[in-house]
């Protein structure tokens, strides 16, 4: 693991220890924008660094963002769009219980998207679809938006907001709008047992991670396949 991924752990492990502290939600509040800077790109954070987000948009290429690799599952778009789905209903429908950035300002449309949920639970198929018709400034600017949104609404949370646990209304809502498909219950299920403040520590933050790191080996596997 590289200096930079180290680090991030280690002040991953400090905001689960801050977020269990409600003595401690300020310092907890502005861990977390730290740590959800590095997983978005400088623009959201002003952070003076080189975002692990922004180094997979670095010359990535259409036909690179669009590709799955043989054998893979996945492309680089795919990743990001999956990223940012979940980041919105997660941030805008269960931690603030508001509308979500994707409904309020039209981005089914904006992207060309042959789909609004989540991206759990596709098929190879229904991926490659997704993956040729989505719009790529658009999504750059949804991921964007829906960043800018999560940090307003996180700078806003009390303590005992932060205790909240899930509503299963919130829930059902995501099914009942299509934002989560019913093969995808076991998520649901997953978010259901957590508080406001055990959302923080996957969606926006550790959740991030992981699909940048799958979407940084895509790219490279992509890159070596139209070098």
């Amino acid at each position: 693991m590289d200096v930079e991924h180290k680090q991030w752990n280690d002040r991953q492990k400090e905001l689960r220890r801050l977020l269990d502290n409600p003595a401690e939600t300020k310092q907890a509040r502005e861990l977390f924008l730290t740590q959800h800077g590095w997983v978005h790109g400088a623009e959201i954070s002003g952070g003076g660094f080189h975002s692990f987000a922004d180094s997979v948009w670095q010359d990535l290429s259409p036909q690179a963002a669009r590709c799955i690799p043989p054998g893979g599952e996945h492309s680089v778009l795919w990743c990001l769009y999956h990223l940012a789905r979940i980041e919105d209903v997660t941030m805008s429908m269960l931690a603030a219980r508001t509308q979500q950035v994707f409904d309020r300002d039209d981005y089914l449309a904006a992207l060309n998207s042959p789909i609004r949920h989540t991206a759990n639970e596709m098929t190879v198929k229904e991926i490659e679809e997704l993956s040729r018709e989505i719009d790529l400034d658009a999504l750059a600017a949804y991921r964007l938006a829906v960043g800018t949104n999560t940090r307003r609404i996180v700078q806003q949370l009390t303590a005992k907001e932060l205790s909240r646990q899930v509503q299963p209304e919130d829930l059902q809502l995501l099914l009942d709008q299509g934002d989560v498909l019913p093969e995808a219950q076991p998520i649901l299920d997953y978010w259901g047992r957590r508080t406001v403040a055990g959302l923080l520590l996957m969606p926006p933050t550790r959740h991030n991670l992981v699909h940048l790191n799958e979407a940084a080996r895509i790219k490279q596997k992509a890159a070596r396949l139209n070098a």
